[in-house]
């Protein structure tokens, strides 16, 4: 028996990606970083949709909003990273969380990673809060 028997397959399915990343983004969010990103590394975005939403987030045991919660707290204890967190938090809504839940997530973090680490996190999530309500006003 090889070592390669003796794993569980995983999911890596490329249609999955490109369905789950419409569910968890709008088209603004993936017009905001795909085709950049497609003109300076080609494939790579294809890669990220399909390995990220086309298997990890196939996987059974967190739904969408715990998915998200998990996301935005990682990527504010990274910091730096302000348009994937921007896109996270977009995503939150869309799946189903609320804006208290998203900024209470990031309050809890506070103590975790620091308070400047949520300061900028929060000011992430109070643009993109912005950002959303401009875009309902012009509709």
């Amino acid at each position: 028996m090889t070592v390669e028997d003796s794993l569980s397959r995983a999911t890596v399915d490329r249609a999955a990606g490109y369905r789950t990343l419409d569910e968890y983004q709008d088209r603004a969010t993936q017009l905001a970083a795909l085709p950049a990103l497609e003109r300076i590394a080609p494939g790579f975005p294809d890669w990220i949709v399909t390995s990220l939403f086309g298997g990890t987030y196939q996987r059974p045991g967190l739904t969408p909003p715990e998915r998200q919660l998990v996301t935005i707290a990682t990527l504010a204890t990274l910091g730096g990273v302000d348009p994937q967190l921007t896109g996270h938090i977009r995503s939150a809504l869309r799946v189903g969380l609320t804006r208290q839940q998203v900024v209470e997530v990031l309050v809890h973090q506070a103590p975790y990673i620091g308070a400047p680490k949520a300061l900028a996190a929060l000011r992430v999530a109070a643009a993109a809060f912005e950002a959303l309500d401009a875009e309902g006003a012009a509709q």
